[in-house]
């Protein structure tokens, strides 16, 4: 089965360790040098309609992916948080040295 990245965005993670509905994937993040996918994230949920923020975002690694179906992503995994402060830094230093 192929798949784009923009169909991964329609598809909801599941974690199979628990069986807890994480979200849905948001982003990739692509090693460019080795030009192969690394993790999938999910945008923590907004907080009070989004005024306050958001909760921290959810990377789940490539490797930790069990099955892509048609409606769903199953993992087999603890989740990686990281705060939307980080994800915001990191992408000002990759626009300021293009």
């Amino acid at each position: 089965m192929n798949c784009r990245i923009v169909d991964l965005r329609n598809k909801e993670v599941i974690n199979i360790k628990d069986g807890v509905r994480l979200g849905y994937v948001s982003d990739v993040e692509v090693d460019t040098c080795d030009a192969r996918l690394v993790a999938i994230v999910i945008y923590g949920r907004a907080r009070l309609f989004g005024l306050l923020g958001r909760e921290d975002d959810c990377i789940i690694d490539w490797c930790d992916i069990e099955v892509i179906g048609e409606d769903s992503i199953l993992v087999n995994c603890t989740p990686r948080r990281q705060s939307c402060g980080c994800r915001r830094k990191l992408l000002e230093n990759i626009i300021c040295s293009l």
